[in-house]
């Protein structure tokens, strides 16, 4: 078995890797159900693919693999839509180097680091090693199908990329440690640390789907161009795991899973009658995003092994 050279990741295909494996990227981990759809775009197919309802295997596989779609593969008028009613915008790959270009040249104090097909330079007297680059968290807000993280495409053309060539923030780190790991196992081991490096979020379900599926594939891919054929099975599901909690769905505006806010309704007594009384989230109308009553998105402190809410990560409630 080898892993086909494709932009489009076919569910299907996850299926026959390990059942249990769509499950994982399709996983919400803080609600402990699935994705939502969280988007009309999908609607014209039924009530079960409303905005509100969860992405769920059976939807998306069988006969209906061709549902979720990169957007290069998306039709005009799809992208268009998405674009007014989300901002979706997805960015050339050639920007997304130079800016990911920036991130290093900040972090290792020089310019130009992954210019070069050379092997990673990390000089003793800059007090920085190769781990500690592998090491590095980093995040992509509203992250769309994660083109900052992982290159295995350019979003806006839909060209493949190979693998030495590609510029993304978990591809940089996978390159560093393929220079300086020796053996599969040492690999493997800090490919996942890398991993647990890495974050994103975004609000649509299906752009949450695809930027997993793309990190997933991502060291898939880095795994075969180093030892010549694709991760075991478990490995792919081990690194699902980690991907599932990292990249997630959240409203990036109220650290909450989207539409989750809503107006609470208690009756109060009064002297002559039982009134409805509403009340809106206190986030929402205050501009507080500390006081909604949204379900907070949480994600995983992989040094503590704890569940942290996002919203309690930011400095200030900045």
């Amino acid at each position: 078995m080898t892993i086909r050279a494709h932009v489009d990741i076919n569910e299907n295909e996850l299926l026959k890797i390990d059942r249990d494996l769509l499950e994982i990227l399709l996983k919400d981990m803080t609600t402990g159900g699935n994705l939502l759809w969280a988007t009309d775009n999908y609607a014209m197919f039924g009530e079960r693919y409303s905005a509100g309802s969860p992405i769920t295997a059976e939807l998306i596989t069988g006969a209906n693999e061709d549902i979720i779609k990169p957007r290069v593969k998306k039709s005009k008028d799809e992208q268009q839509r998405r674009v007014r009613q989300k901002a979706e915008v997805f960015t050339p790959v050639w920007i997304c180097n130079q800016q990911n270009n920036i991130i290093d040249e900040a972090w290792f104090e020089r310019a130009g680091v992954f210019e070069s097909k050379e092997k990673i330079c990390f000089p003793a007297e800059n007090g920085k090693s190769w781990r500690d680059y592998v090491l590095a968290k980093r995040l992509e807000i509203s992250c769309g199908e994660a083109p900052y993280l992982v290159s295995r495409y350019d979003a806006v053309t839909g060209d493949y990329i190979e693998v030495p060539d590609r510029i993304g923030l978990l591809d940089r780190k996978l390159r560093v440690t393929g220079e300086n790991t020796a053996t599969r196992e040492e690999w493997l081991s800090w490919a996942y640390t890398a991993v647990q490096s890495i974050y994103g979020f975004d609000w649509q379900g299906d752009n949450v789907l695809l930027a997993r599926e793309n990190l997933l594939f991502t060291v898939a891919e880095h795994y075969e161009h180093a030892f010549g054929e694709p991760p075991a099975a478990q490995d792919f599901v081990r690194f699902a795991e980690v991907i599932a909690w990292n990249v997630w769905q959240m409203d990036g505006l109220k650290f909450v899973v989207p539409n989750s806010c809503h107006t609470e309704t208690k009756t109060e007594e009064t002297l002559f009658e039982t009134i409805a009384v509403s009340k809106e989230c206190e986030g929402c109308k205050s501009g507080d995003i500390r006081k909604h009553n949204g379900t907070y998105c949480v994600i995983k402190d992989w040094e503590t092994g704890e569940n942290v809410r996002f919203v309690d990560m930011l400095e200030d409630g900045e």
